[in-house]
């Protein structure tokens, strides 16, 4: 049985404006690393929600209460199947058949009855049931928090991951054989097809902006990432739907490449996507999950400094201060801002401490935690390299280019190299939940971002994947 395993985090909505960065105007370059695209497309803000003149929802829900929650994820299941009845043939044999069977319930209510074999009474999830080919999802919770916080595109995101598995068993791509992992993350992908139909304006019930509105959406995957495990768990590795960045980088496989990539994705193309990132925590000796985070604090901060010296060793290396930033020619861009004229980094202890107080779900908040603010101190450390070999700072391929390079330094920080600061497990997820919120681990010297997250993150794991020299070439 796919779908959310969990209830949708409650995440704050007005983290996702990118507070703390501004847009940077530039130059284009190809479409998938264009600052000014998404996946190819235009970058841009405007509507996202049910369009004005959508249709009225068509079909029987069982269990339904009439109200506004299931009248959303109506209308998201009728779009999604006019997406695949219209481009389904293009990537699958076989013949698409739509799911009539629909069931809402209340997860709230001790008497929410029990669907596919399962409990649904405090059990907040969406999920498609393959021996009773149908759909169904939780009214009460699931459904309402993710309009409230990420938007009404993004719920019919969601059922487009559980209309993904009715697709996976119409195509015969995936059989008994197939774990859930890879049958998950083949679920997000054609997930991200059908997004990008909404992008591209052609849906009848559904818009979306490739700029805030994606976002959004973006961060509702995010929040449904699976928990960190710790070494002993890893065989549940195989069992989920993946880390944020596992179910964001599909997402965008099936955004920018069409449902035919989707169904290559295995074990072997999803162990290569992650490389050697890490992916579980060390377990203490009482037996329970190492933290994972450790308190910024100026020694931890002049270690990173002192780390990203030992991976990158630039000819000249720039100087750290926690002195108020001084600098002729750029503008701050606090927690932390990098001076050209003096090589130096700039970092205000306090702000950056509070950037890297670990918070999440439970708390109200997107994803949070130490790498939320080391990365962002990293990026500025990335702009002294830049500096070093001449290239422009203060536009759009700079702010996408520091990102590639702060993802080059994470990589390098994921292995056991002897270095004094180590990456762990769920530390990838805070960086990216960074360049959703605030976009700064993705700016340039004057701190300006580009306006989407899509590419901000497509330039992060390009550096995660690739080398320095890629990051040069690709964002120039």
């Amino acid at each position: 049985m796919g779908g959310v395993k969990a209830a949708i985090a409650v995440a704050c909505v007005a983290l996702l404006v990118a507070g703390c960065a501004s847009t940077t105007q530039g130059r284009a370059v190809s479409p998938l690393y264009d600052p000014f695209r998404a996946g190819g497309l235009p970058a841009e803000d405007g509507p996202s929600g049910i369009r004005e003149d959508a249709p009225n929802p068509e079909g029987d829900v069982e269990g339904t209460d009439g109200g506004d929650a299931d009248t959303l994820a109506t209308l998201a299941v009728n779009d999604v199947a006019a997406f695949w009845a219209d481009n389904y043939s293009e990537s699958f044999n076989g013949s698409f058949t739509a799911i009539e069977a629909l069931e809402s319930y209340d997860s709230e209510s001790p008497l929410s009855p029990e669907i596919c074999g399962g409990q649904t009474y405090d059990n907040p999830n969406a999920l498609f049931c393959p021996q009773d080919d149908l759909i169904a999802w939780d009214r009460g919770v699931l459904v309402p928090l993710g309009q409230q916080f990420f938007g009404d595109t993004s719920i019919a995101a969601l059922l487009a991951h559980e209309y993904g598995h009715a697709v996976q068993a119409m195509a015969k791509i995936v059989d008994g054989d197939t774990t859930t992992l890879v049958s998950e993350q083949q679920a997000d992908c054609l997930a991200g097809t059908y997004v990008r139909w909404v992008a591209e304006g052609k849906s009848p019930r559904f818009a979306l902006s490739t700029g805030d509105g994606l976002n959004h959406v973006l961060a509702g995957i995010l929040t449904l990432r699976d928990p960190t495990y710790v070494a002993g768990d890893a065989p549940y590795l195989e069992q989920g739907h993946g880390t944020a960045l596992d179910r964001i980088s599909a997402f965008q496989m099936g955004f920018t490449s069409g449902a035919s990539e989707c169904g290559k994705i295995d074990m072997d193309e999803i162990t290569q996507r992650r490389g050697d990132l890490p992916l579980t925590l060390p377990e203490e000796g009482s037996g329970d999950p190492a933290s994972g985070d450790v308190e910024i604090t100026e020694d931890v901060v002049t270690s990173l400094v002192n780390t990203l010296g030992e991976v990158f060793q630039p000819s000249e290396a720039p100087k750290l201060s926690f002195d108020a930033p001084e600098c002729p020619d750029a503008k701050p861009s606090p927690p932390a801002s990098y001076c050209p004229d003096t090589n130096t980094i700039f970092v205000d202890a306090k702000a950056i401490a509070e950037m890297g107080t670990p918070a999440d779900r439970q708390d109200y908040s997107l994803l949070q935690g130490d790498n939320s603010a080391l990365s962002v101190v990293t990026s500025r450390y990335a702009l002294a390299l830049e500096h070093e070999r001449g290239e422009p700072l203060d536009d759009a391929a700079a702010a996408l280019r520091t990102a590639c390079l702060t993802g080059v330094a994470q990589s390098a920080m994921s292995e056991n190299k002897g270095l004094d600061l180590v990456l762990t497990a769920g530390d990838l997820d805070e960086a990216v939940a960074g360049l959703l919120t605030n976009g700064l681990v993705a700016s340039n010297v004057n701190g300006e971002t580009v306006p989407a997250g899509f590419t901000r993150i497509v330039a992060f794991r390009s550096g995660l994947v690739g080398d320095q020299d890629l990051c040069y070439a690709r964002f120039k």
